[in-house]
């Protein structure tokens, strides 16, 4: 049950975190707004998320954090109510803001509790399960966002997450323990830990990884319906499918982490800026371009795992204190770059056009890859 609430609050989170994707057209129409204004949303979302995390993950490492969660779960639930019933952008704003502050360190207390429950044997998989709760969430949540705003409205899809957090927070409450307590320590020995070059260069990582693929996956469902020219039900269908391959790409994650998967890292980074580059002009064949896409999703999130046992593996050994801080880092980066990313496609869309959503990634990987052949030699010298 343990794990199975830990799983469930990544889907919960992927599902509120991701949904905009799937209702972006509805909104923009609904709203009377446009549609690369609406993606700003996913912005918004990503840079609040990413800069609250560290600050409230620091403030509260030294409480119980089975009562942390129970309360920040309560301010999401309060945000999503919120989400469900604005009927203009700004209030939409406001409520992607509230629940984005509590987002990050919710995962970064899941990571923690994970960290805590399971052997060392075990602790790469349950990382990855947590992840794969957010990859859960582009095949059902996602999906199912777009089917309900086009059977009701967008509003109901929001209404679904409260329900199901609600769900998810009575089962953390019965089935999580409630004696994790981080180690006793003032602010600026938590923040020790970034003094670490190794996490000075290692966290920028996720940023990179995620600015590389977020310019398409932002608007995917516009170049699904304006460039590949599918219906509604297609793009449903596909949008299933690209979730399911982000599972795929947890789970190898997984595997991955157990393999020092960070050595593998530079190969796949080369072959998917190839990918990205030659994106435009693949566009001209709807079934060869849905393959790719698919292909895209499988690389998404290869690195979330390694690098997530990167770092709670610094901090274990010489910053036991920052431990809940170390839990963030990968969520707090990773959306820094949705928010570079997606920025990145609202530009290109408004200024250039959809079709350069693709190749406009290839830098960021470029700058991944260099990251990573970093990490890799550091490891390779302390080895």
């Amino acid at each position: 049950m343990q794990v199975f609430v830990l799983v469930m609050t990544g889907f919960i989170l992927g599902c509120s975190e991701f949904v905009i994707v799937g209702v972006l057209n509805d909104i923009a129409r609904d709203l009377h707004t446009s549609v690369a204004a609406v993606g700003y949303l996913v912005t918004i979302f990503a840079l609040v998320y990413a800069i609250s995390t560290p600050i409230i993950a620091t403030a509260i490492g030294r409480y119980n954090l089975y009562y942390s969660i129970a309360i920040l779960m309560l301010i999401f639930i309060a945000g999503n109510v919120m989400s469900a019933v604005a009927n203009n952008f700004f209030w939409l704003a406001i409520s992607r803001i509230i629940t984005a502050l509590v987002s990050g360190v919710i995962v970064s207390i899941a990571m923690t509790f994970a960290n805590a429950i399971a052997t060392p044997a075990k602790r790469p998989r349950l990382i990855a399960g947590i992840y794969s709760g957010f990859s859960i969430a582009s095949v059902l949540g996602v999906p199912l966002g777009t089917w309900i705003s086009i059977h009701w409205k967008w509003q109901a899809a929001f209404g679904v997450i409260v329900v199901v957090s609600i769900l998810a927070l009575v089962i953390m409450l019965l089935a999580l323990p409630n004696d994790i307590v981080p180690p006793s320590s003032k602010m600026k020995q938590q923040l020790k830990i970034f003094t670490d070059r190794r996490i000075l260069v290692g966290m920028f990582l996720p940023l990179f990884n995620l600015a590389g693929f977020y310019p398409l996956y932002t608007y995917l469902r516009p170049v699904l319906s304006s460039q590949l020219h599918f219906n509604a039900n297609s793009i449903t269908i596909i949008l299933f499918l690209y979730g399911i391959t982000s599972i795929i790409s947890n789970q190898i994650s997984g595997w991955l982490a157990e393999r020092d998967g960070l050595t593998y890292m530079t190969k796949i980074y080369g072959v998917l800026i190839v990918i990205l580059l030659v994106f435009p002009f693949l566009l001209v064949w709807r079934w060869l371009s849905v393959g790719v896409i698919l292909l895209i999703g499988i690389a998404m999130y290869l690195v979330s795992s390694p690098i997530a046992i990167f770092y709670l593996d610094i901090a274990q050994q010489d910053y036991p204190q920052s431990i809940l801080l170390a839990s963030s880092i990968n969520s707090i980066f990773s959306n820094f770059g949705i928010a570079v990313g997606s920025a990145t496609g609202s530009f290109l869309v408004a200024n250039v056009g959809l079709s350069s959503v693709g190749p406009s990634g290839a830098l960021y990987i470029l700058i991944a890859i260099l990251i990573v052949i970093f990490i890799n030699k550091f490891a390779q010298k302390n080895n």
